[in-house]
């Protein structure tokens, strides 16, 4: 395990070589302002609306936590699902398409080594655009007063969502050699795990109330949601680890399955 930084390390210098690491975060710096900006306008409108009509019942209920940055949160939540999968897509694929798989996998380094030192790059990676995010809310409260404990929590949960996505792109990466297939390995994954309460709640499980709830509880967005609230469970915080870790397992397996073809 002692290796794991310096996997981490060259595969971080990797993606900053090449144009995807500066393209992607980018892209995110300038989706993230422009949705911060369009819920802030938001906010202003509603509030001022609430004003104009006197309902000053819902003006007292309204705050800039609840209305503005846990929205701004969930809406981050869908970026990364889009842009995490350009990252994580050449974990292991540009291995395979270099030739480099085979010299790595009979150097000194084990296959836990390579897997978590890759996985501890994209995650460093996603922990700096969670904390580009962190600069948006962060202007709030230098002009209003966002509850602090709230904030925190969702910025923890979306840090988390981000993580588990890293993981299920590391896997994704490991079981093709295309670049495009990896992506969209990862993306339909991530895409299936949002859609899932919804599909639990079609009615095409039947009875089986059981599975729907199964459904559910494995859904990223079911466990970020109570973060958003303010509230940190210990379930969600063992769900992520679990979804870390149970893809992770599945990457070793994956790389491991190399020497045995």
């Amino acid at each position: 395990m002692r290796h794991v930084s310096t996997v981490a390390w060259r595969e971080l210098r990797s993606l900053f070589v090449s144009p995807v690491a500066y393209g992607v975060m980018s892209l995110f710096a300038v989706l993230a302002g422009l949705f911060f900006i369009l819920y802030v306008s938001a906010f202003n409108e509603w509030v001022m609306r609430l004003q104009q009509y006197q309902e000053l019942e819902r003006l007292r209920e309204t705050n800039l936590t609840n209305d503005l940055i846990a929205p701004f949160y969930q809406m981050i939540d869908t970026v990364l699902l889009i842009l995490v999968p350009g990252i994580t897509m050449g974990l292991f694929t540009q291995e395979k398409t270099n030739g480099t798989q085979e010299l790595l996998l009979t150097s000194p380094l084990t296959i836990w080594d390579i897997v978590l030192g890759k996985f501890a790059a994209g995650a460093a990676f996603v922990g700096v655009l969670v904390l580009m995010v962190g600069a948006f809310p962060g202007l709030l409260f230098l002009y209003g007063d966002p509850e602090v404990g709230k904030t925190l929590s969702g910025h923890l949960g979306v840090l988390l969502v981000g993580w588990t996505y890293v993981a299920i792109g590391t896997f994704a990466s490991a079981v093709t050699r295309s670049q495009v297939v990896s992506f969209l390995i990862a993306f339909v994954l991530l895409l299936f795990l949002q859609l899932l309460p919804a599909i639990s709640e079609l009615g095409v499980l039947g009875n089986a109330a059981s599975l729907g709830d199964a459904l559910r509880w494995i859904s990223t967005g079911v466990h970020l949601q109570p973060m958003l609230q303010g509230l940190v469970d210990t379930k969600d915080l063992v769900y992520f680890a679990v979804m870390i870790g149970s893809f992770l397992l599945l990457t070793k397996a994956s790389v491991e399955s190399v020497r045995w073809r």
